[in-house]
C-alpha cells in the first residue's frame, strides 16, 4: 500500500511539473483609453473604440475590467489605486492604456488628457511611469503582469522641448511581466485613419484563439501587424514571465459570462461630440436717430466731380483667430496674462501653443514679450529662431539661433534648429555640420537625422542622404510631412 502510494505520488508530482499552469488566480484588468487631450489638434479617433472593445474581451476572458475614458491625472491615479487595492498574492493583473505615451530619462509615461506638459520634467510630474505601475503591482503579490500599452504616437508635446525622444522606451520590469507596446522602442506611427487601430484588431483576433500562450498570442500579434502594414509598424514585446498563462485556458469550456466590472470612469469633460451651439444673439439696441444728410455742395461749373469714397471694410476675426481664442490652454494663459501681462512665464508658453498650432506670427509677437522681460531666456531664443525660420524670416532666425548657443554652448535643440536655418537658406555644409553635432548629443533626433539626409543629397551624397533619409522616417513617418510644412522638400 505504501509503496502504490509513493507510486502514485511520484506520479502525480512529475505530471504537475510538465503540464502548464495557466495562473489560476483570479484576473484584473485596468483599460483606459484617452482621447481628447486639449494640446492636439483633434481628439484621437482610435482610443476609445479600442478600450471598449479590449475591455468586453477581457470581461468573456474572465478578467473583473475597470474601464476609464478621457481620464484627468487626478482620475488614472484613483483607477490604479483602485488597481492596487483588488489585488491579492497570484492574482492576474492586465493594463491596457491607448493615448499619448512619453519617454523621459529612459522611461516610458502614460499621459492624462489634462497633463500640463510644458518641459521634459513636467512629464515626470504628470505622466504615470510604466515601470513605477508595474512595480506597485508586483509588491502587491500579482504572479502574472500584463501591460499592453498602445501610445507610440507622435505627441503634441515635443515641440516644447526639441531633444526629447519619440516613441516609448524599454522598460525594466519584474518577473512574471509580459509588455506590449503597438510599435518598435523609440518610433511612432500615424492613426491609420479608421476608429480602431491595426494594432487591437490584430490583438482581439489572436487573445480569441483558444489554448493559446499569452507570449505566442503577442508574437503572433506582432506578425499579424507587422504584416499588414507591410513593416512600417514593429510592436516591441518583452517577457519574464515565470509560468504560462492563457487569455483562455484549454478545457475551459465556453467563456464565462461577463463579470460585473467597476463603472465607466469618464473625465467629466468627455461628452459626445456635439456641434457647438450659436452664440446668443445679442439684445436689440435702439438705434440712435440718424442726423439729417448734409446740404450737397453746389457743383463748380465745369469741374470734374470726385470719386464716391471707397466703402470701408468690416473687420472680422479669420476662422483660425477664432479657433485658436477657443483653445483652452490658449484661453487659460491668455487669461493669466490679462491679469498680469507681465508673466514671462505665461506668454513663452503661450507661445509654445501658438508655434504648435502652426499660428507663428502670434508665438513670434509672445517670444518677443517674453525676452522683453528675460533677455537670457535660451529656449525663448531658440524657439523664436525655428518660429522665424518657418516663416522665412531666416536673418534674424540666425541671430536667435547663435545667441541661443552663446547663452547655451552645444544646445541640442538650437544646434537642430540652426541646422534648419541652414538648410532653408542653402548653406548646405553648414546644416550638415549643425545637425552632425546635434546627432552626437542625441543620436535618436528624428529632425535632425532628416535634415540631414536632406542636406546631404544636396550636396552630392545621394546614398549617405538616403540613408538618413530612410532612417528618420523608419522612426518617425511624419516627419516628411513635418518638413513640407516647414517649406523644406
Amino acid at each position: 500500500m505504501k509503496i502504490r502510494l509513493a507510486l502514485l505520488l511520484t506520479l502525480f508530482f512529475s505530471v504537475a511539473s510538465v503540464a502548464p499552469s495557466f495562473a489560476a488566480g483570479e484576473r484584473y484588468a485596468l483599460v483606459i483609453g484617452n482621447a481628447k487631450y486639449p494640446d492636439a489638434e483633434a481628439p484621437l479617433k482610435e482610443p476609445i473604440n479600442d478600450a471598449r472593445d479590449i475591455a468586453e474581451e477581457l470581461k468573456r476572458d474572465g478578467f473583473n475590467v475597470d474601464i476609464g475614458e478621457n481620464l484627468t491625472g487626478e482620475q488614472m491615479r484613483r483607477a490604479f489605486e483602485r488597481l492596487y487595492g483588488k489585488i491579492k498574492p497570484g492574482s492576474v493583473a492586465l493594463i491596457f492604456f491607448s493615448g499619448f505615451g512619453v519617454q523621459s530619462s529612459r522611461q516610458s509615461y502614460m499621459i492624462p488628457v489634462d497633463a500640463q506638459i510644458w518641459t521634459e520634467p513636467d512629464v515626470r510630474r504628470d505622466g504615470f511611469s510604466l515601470e513605477t505601475v508595474l512595480g506597485e503591482i508586483n509588491s502587491r503579490g500579482a504572479g502574472v503582469k500584463i501591460a499592453l500599452i498602445d501610445a507610440s504616437r507622435r505627441n503634441p508635446f515635443e515641440r516644447r522641448f526639441r531633444s526629447f525622444s519619440a516613441g516609448l522606451a524599454p522598460v525594466i520590469a519584474p518577473n512574471g511581466t509580459l509588455v506590449m507596446y503597438s510599435a518598435a522602442l523609440s518610433s511612432v506611427v500615424s492613426d491609420n485613419g479608421s476608429d480602431r487601430s491595426l494594432f487591437v484588431k490584430e490583438l482581439l483576433k489572436e487573445i480569441r484563439t483558444p489554448d493559446l500562450m499569452a507570449e505566442e498570442t503577442l508574437n503572433r500579434t506582432r506578425v499579424g501587424v507587422t504584416r499588414a502594414s507591410r513593416q512600417e509598424q514593429v510592436p516591441w514585446i518583452s517577457s519574464s514571465l515565470a509560468e504560462d498563462f492563457s487569455f483562455i485556458p484549454s478545457g475551459s469550456g465556453p467563456r464565462p459570462a461577463s463579470p460585473p466590472s467597476t463603472p465607466v470612469a469618464t473625465a467629466p469633460a468627455a461628452p459626445p461630440a456635439a456641434p457647438a451651439p450659436a452664440p446668443p444673439a445679442p439684445p436689440p439696441v435702439a438705434a440712435p436717430a440718424p442726423p439729417p444728410p448734409p446740404a450737397p455742395a453746389k457743383p463748380v461749373e465745369g469741374a470734374i466731380p470726385p470719386p464716391p469714397p471707397p466703402a470701408k471694410p468690416v473687420e472680422s476675426p479669420s476662422p483660425t483667430v477664432i479657433a485658436l481664442a477657443d483653445d483652452p490652454t490658449i484661453k487659460s494663459l491668455t487669461t493669466k496674462l490679462n491679469d498680469n501681462p507681465d508673466d514671462a512665464a505665461a506668454l513663452y508658453r503661450r507661445g509654445q501653443v501658438y508655434a504648435s498650432k502652426g499660428a507663428y506670427e502670434l508665438a513670434i509677437k509672445d517670444f518677443n514679450n517674453s525676452l522683453r522681460l528675460n533677455p537670457k531666456d535660451v529656449e525663448a531664443f531658440n524657439n523664436r529662431c525655428w518660429a522665424r525660420t518657418v516663416i522665412g524670416d531666416l536673418q534674424a532666425a540666425l541671430k536667435d539661433c547663435n545667441e541661443a548657443l552663446r547663452l547655451r554652448p552645444n544646445f541640442v535643440d538650437a544646434l537642430d534648429s540652426r541646422g534648419l536655418v541652414n538648410l532653408k537658406s542653402g548653406q548646405n555644409k553648414n546644416a550638415i555640420a549643425d545637425f552632425d553635432a546635434a546627432l552626437k548629443i542625441n543620436p535618436r533626433l528624428t529632425s535632425s537625422l532628416y535634415g540631414r539626409g536632406l542636406a546631404k543629397k544636396r550636396n552630392g551624397s545621394i546614398s549617405e542622404g538616403d540613408l538618413d533619409i530612410n532612417n528618420a522616417k523608419a522612426m518617425d513617418p511624419n516627419i516628411v510631412k513635418e518638413f513640407a510644412d516647414y517649406g523644406v522638400q
